[in-house]
Parts: structure tokens; sequence; C-alpha cells
């Protein structure tokens, strides 16, 4: 966690991470849209019988991850990315892009009330995840503020809201593919986050703000609001 008090732009870095997920991004649309839904029927014995609509979802969910993800790489990331930070991240998105569109190839289920409900959920959780990292970081840039923690905004709900959102929107995923495999990644998400990456980020964010985090963690949910 010494990575998030080394402020750097790393340009570089997170070109090549967008570069990467450019790539990843066209071969969701080859699947999906093009020959590649029946390359991977033939080689990979994945039935390419999705309705047209939730190819268009999924694919839309992809472009709005990238948007996001592009958003706050430029924006929002003040710390270094490591190099190699440059290429695990995109391949880790790649299992959104990519796995979800595999998952959700064989769906020839019509959009329904569950789909919808799931778009609710993505764009709520892309709120949560976006617009809280936003508030916080125009709330960071104010000189009064200067190392003191943010506890406002979607972050008085939940000391890591972010992941929180992340969560919806990867469930959202699992549920427009209709395939119960797909469970299986916001499972794991939510194991990353519980039991490694948000209790990692808190023994940081303690040694940094002492009592003023204890205080806050006493009266806050760690990961779901109201909840955990």
């Amino acid at each position: 966690m010494d990575l998030y008090g080394q402020k750097n732009k790393s340009l570089p870095q997170k070109i090549v991470i967008h570069l990467l997920e450019v790539v990843f991004l066209w071969l969701s649309w080859w699947i999906l849209f093009g020959p590649g839904g029946e390359w991977v029927q033939q080689h990979l014995h994945i039935r390419n019988t999705a309705v047209t609509a939730r190819r268009y979802i999924v694919f839309i969910f992809n472009v709005i991850i990238f948007m996001r993800m592009a958003y706050t790489m430029f924006f929002l990331v003040k710390r270094r990315i490591p190099w190699g930070e440059s290429i695990d991240v995109p391949f880790a998105f790649a299992m959104y892009y990519i796995g979800f569109t595999l998952f959700a190839l064989p769906g020839g289920y019509a959009v329904d009330i569950f789909d919808y409900l799931a778009i609710g959920l993505f764009f709520t959780g892309c709120v949560l995840n976006t617009a809280g990292e936003t508030l916080r970081d125009v709330w960071k840039k104010q000189q009064a503020n200067k190392g003191k923690l943010y506890t406002g905004g979607f972050f008085k709900y939940s000391r890591h809201i972010n992941y929180f959102g992340d969560l919806l929107w990867v469930t959202a995923y699992a549920i427009i593919s209709r395939n119960w495999y797909a469970s299986v990644i916001p499972l794991f998400l939510f194991c990353f986050f519980a039991f490694y990456n948000a209790p990692k980020l808190e023994k940081y964010l303690r040694s940094k703000y002492c009592k003023e985090f204890d205080e806050y963690a006493k009266s806050t949910s760690m990961l779901i609001p109201f909840i955990y």
C-alpha cells in the first residue's frame, strides 16, 4: 500500500493499459457481432445463440466500463502505477470484456424484467464508484481538507463504497449473461475485496489517519452499507 503515498502521473503506463483494453474491447465486438461468434462455437464449443438485444447490452456495458476506466485513470488516479500493473490491470478487465461476452453467448433468452433490473443495478454500481471517487477528489483538492480523511458523500455509508459499486455492476453483468457460471466472477470479486484488498487498504488508512480512521470505522460498514 506504499504506492498510495507515491504521486506520479504514470502517463506511459496508463496509455499501455488503455491500448490493451481497446484490443479486448474489439475482441468482444468480434465475438458478439462478427465472425468470432462462429469461431468460438466451432473451436470452444460455446453455443452462439444469444439474442441481438442481449449482445448489445453486454457490449454497451463493456464500452461504459472502458470509458469509466479511462476517466478514473487519467483524472482521478494520482498515485504511481508500476509497469507490472499496466499489464495486470487490462488483463483483469479482460475477464469482464471477454469473460462475460463468452458467458452471454449461449443465452438465447429474450430480454425481460430481470435484465432491466440488471441494467439498473449496473448504473447504480457505476454511480457509486465513479461519482463517489469524483466527489472525494473534489473534496481532497480543497486546501482546508489537506491531510484529512474523507468520510462524506457515498463514503458515509461504507468505508469502501467504491468497491461495493464494483460488486454491483459486476453482478449486473452476471445477471445479463443468464449463465450460472458467470456468478463465479462477482463471488470471487467479493472475496477479493472483503478478505484481501479492503483489509490491506484499511491497514494503510489506519496508519495514516490513526484515531480519525478508528472513529470512522466504528460508525461505518467496511464494504456493504449497513451490513458488512
